[in-house]
């Protein structure tokens, strides 16, 4: 099935990509891999959530951000790229402010991945690593960055 079709089937619609929030590049293209920098959980131009997981966020909020993060990616490759053009997802880091003794990292990211898988299929199975940090920019909840290749 096509990406296009998954992601209609999934009822996202992808928004326009959040400008970066300082001075770097939102994405680069080097040989047949794409960088992702850091994308923030942005819905209709503000994040969703703030603060650290679960004190402050709950898991399943903070599950929700990680999905918006990814449709944050999506849209970006696509603009960039074009999603077709997208031959597997290599790796995702994941970075999820977390409350002192916090250690369901994971869990909170397996949103992202899931998604990646449900769009992808097979091509969306990727390494990944959890990070639990103290803080994170603008207060965010998590931050993903992906490497992708191309086809």
């Amino acid at each position: 099935m096509d990406v296009y079709q998954r992601i209609e089937e999934l009822g996202i619609s992808l928004p326009e990509p959040p400008a970066p929030v300082g001075t770097y590049v939102p994405l680069k293209v080097s040989g047949r891999l794409v960088f992702l920098s850091g994308i923030l959980p942005f819905k209709d131009g503000d994040l969703m959530a703030r603060g650290k997981v679960p004190a402050e966020v709950g898991v399943d909020t903070a599950r929700q951000c990680a999905r918006q993060c990814i449709i944050n990616a999506l849209a970006l490759v696509e603009r960039e790229v074009g999603l077709r053009s997208v031959g597997g997802i290599v790796r995702l880091n994941g970075y999820v402010a977390s409350s002192e003794g916090f250690f369901n990292q994971p869990e909170v990211l397996n949103a992202a991945s899931e998604l990646l898988f449900q769009v992808f299929g097979e091509r969306g199975r990727h390494t990944r690593v959890a990070i639990g940090v103290p803080l994170l920019p603008l207060n965010a909840p998590l931050e993903i960055d992906l490497i992708c290749e191309l086809i």
